[in-house]
């Protein structure tokens, strides 16, 4: 039997609509036991074994799909193997499901009231096969990744009492609440499969806890993991600004959503970089020299801002898309300008406010971020409303093209539209209220209470209202379907500062362009020169693409010299002004050409500067709250 392209998408929604309709509101029976074996640092291998009550007849269990936080379907069943499944003692075959290959069905003999399944999760042991969770000195656990679980039931609704097996002596830190620990075996307390997955854990052979409010009755850990114990030191004068960090977060958000918060961090070359919000936790990952290089890495020290600010925005409240049965359901990404857009703006302000990072050197972060997305020629076909659904269109794989393509571009486009609102409130009320009284009002809520609170569009459109009366609606509709020209600086301007350009860029910027072992040209030829002469990051239809440039290619010489950084900018401010090209030599595979660049403006790099005359209602965002 054939069917043609059209028969088979309704059979699919058929499908999916009909596990949808069959959700049972009522607790699965029983709880589910789960024993993962987290122990092999040479092979990086977690074994699992799950207790699985379950009745005679057919169960259906599923791999979570929809990765907590990571707003796609990107769960690593690729790494998925070796599943077994067996009912007394007795082997039971399973059978894939042919539409939903995330879903596994068995049949449960008569004679059984459970389920023993067993498989392992091959985590990656080199970087062309992910992200890095597992060496020889730092484990992160990510339970979607090591559970399954029975359809039908929400995932809330079911219970799962979870047991780690961690390598000789290493330590931990989790949201979970530990039973007990018996060598390197834990135990932990019974909870939802929904606080589960969203529940990781880090451990390591060199790890430090340290308490972030000392005294409080809800407590704010920093559960650090490093290569080695030199890198888990820090001075009291680094702590502090991670302990006003969480004072400045209450005065804002005038809440607490949990229990205890635990950050979870490694400081590690080898173990893979990342940053996940959770309820009462958060992964991040950064490389070597967190504490030990302090100065250096400042621009690293918007990571926890940001994530703690999830705990509220996007964690207790939610967009109402959001609100799905279990993992495998799709997401609703179209208020993502709103859960990651507001949050990296109040990243960036609690980053400043805490002292992580300081104000001039949020403004060149701003200045980087708003200079990139006004240069950003993909917004003429494809609004930054349309880049709420890339994680799930492109599983946030590199792009050829970023710049026509465009990314995930509400985080900081986001991070703008919310200054502008900041600044339009101040501007509106005289300066008697802000977006602080924004927060307070839509993440005050229920204060203590730290099941999910779900929201629409219009519950922020009411919220924004009751604090400064305006159009809210049409502000922010204008500016998340808008298609230019530029980005959405008007709430710089309001701030009372300007995106420029000149000829050298600031200390800050500079600094993290060494660090990054890049140049940025994008402003003068149209693209950057990446580690060991790379070309990217290519500003469509600039002067480098009309050239004819592209990626996958290396830079070997500039007017024929060795390429370096400064040669190049050398060569552009000696072109300033003048008629003759500047000669690249370039290698694609394996061809050699010389391009003839015809650009004589100079150098360009993005600054913010004072709008004289204009009240610096930056500098007021960015003040610590009293």
């Amino acid at each position: 039997m054939s069917f043609t392209r059209a028969a088979f998408a309704a059979l699919l929604a058929t499908t999916f609509s009909a596990q949808a309709d069959t959700i049972s509101e009522q607790p699965y029976p029983g709880t589910i036991v789960l024993k993962v074996d987290a122990s092999n640092t040479a092979q990086q291998i977690f074994r699992v074994r799950q207790t699985i009550p379950a009745k005679p007849g057919k169960l259906t269990l599923l791999y979570p799909q929809w990765v907590v936080a990571n707003h796609g379907p990107s769960g690593a069943l690729n790494q998925f193997a070796g599943l077994k499944a067996s009912a007394n003692g007795k082997p039971l075959d399973w059978r894939r499901d042919p539409l939903d290959v995330w879903a596994f069905t068995v049949d449960v003999p008569a004679d059984a009231n459970a389920v023993e399944v067993e498989f392992q999760y091959l985590s990656p042991v080199e970087a062309s096969q992910g992200r890095t969770t597992f060496t020889n000195d730092i484990l992160g656990v990510q339970w979607q990744s090591l559970a399954i679980y029975p359809a039908g039931y929400r995932s809330r609704n079911i219970t799962i009492q979870p047991n780690l097996t961690v390598p000789p002596g290493w330590q931990f830190g989790t949201a979970l609440e530990t039973a007990s620990r018996t060598g390197d075996e834990i135990a932990f307390k019974p909870l939802d499969f929904e606080t589960f997955l969203d529940s990781p854990l880090f451990a390591g052979r060199y790890f430090r806890r340290i308490d972030l409010d000392p005294g409080a009755k809800i407590p704010v850990h920093l559960n650090v993991v490093a290569d080695s114990p030199e890198q888990l030191e820090a001075t009291p004068e680094q702590i502090g600004p991670h302990r006003a960090l969480i004072q400045q977060s209450y005065k804002l958000f005038n809440s607490k959503h949990y229990k205890h918060y635990d950050f979870l961090f490694a400081i590690s070359d080898e173990f893979g970089g990342i940053g996940r919000e959770h309820h009462q936790s958060s992964e991040n990952g950064v490389k070597s020299g967190y504490f030990t290089e302090w100065a250096k890495w400042e621009a690293r020290r918007e990571l926890l801002p940001h994530e703690f600010a999830h705990s509220w925005n996007g964690k207790f409240r939610r967009p109402a898309g959001q609100d799905v049965p279990n993992f495998n359901t799709p997401l609703d990404n179209s208020l993502l300008w709103v859960y990651e857009g507001q949050t990296q703006y109040w990243g960036a302000v609690l980053a400043a406010r805490s002292g992580l990072i300081k104000p001039e050197n949020t403004r060149d972060l701003l200045a980087a971020s708003a200079a990139r997305l006004d240069n950003v020629r993909g917004r003429t076909w494809r609004a930054v409303q349309d880049t709420t659904y890339d994680p799930i269109i492109n599983a946030r794989r590199p792009q050829v093209w970023n710049n026509w393509q465009r990314g995930e571009d509400y985080y900081q486009e986001g991070q703008l539209i919310w200054l502008d609102a900041d600044t339009l409130i101040r501007e509106l009320s005289g300066g008697k209220r802000s977006l602080n009284d924004f927060a307070r009002g839509f993440f005050g809520v229920d204060d203590g209470v730290n099941v999910a609170k779900h929201y629409t569009f219009e519950d922020v459109v009411a919220a924004l209202n009751a604090v400064q009366p305006h159009d809210w609606a049409t502000f922010l509709r204008s500016r998340v379907e808008s298609h230019g020209p530029g980005a959405p600086l008007d709430g710089l301007t309001r701030a009372g500062w300007k995106l420029v350009y000149t000829d050298k860029q600031t200390p800050f910027l500079k600094a993290q362009e060494d660090l990054s072992k890049s140049a940025n040209f994008q402003y003068s030829l149209g693209f950057s020169v990446g580690a060991e002469g790379k070309l990217e990051s290519f500003i469509w239809e600039g002067i480098g693409f009309k050239a004819g440039l592209s990626g996958n290619s290396t830079l070997l010489a500039v007017n024929g010299r060795a390429y370096k950084p400064d040669v190049l900018r050398a060569a552009i401010t000696a072109a300033k002004g003048g008629k003759e090209p500047i000669q690249l030599l370039v290698k694609k595979g394996n061809l050699y050409t010389t391009y003839a660049i015809d650009y004589h403006d100079g150098l360009k790099y993005p600054r913010l500067e004072r709008i004289k005359g204009t009240p610096d209602r930056l500098e007021a965002i960015l003040q610590p709250m009293k």
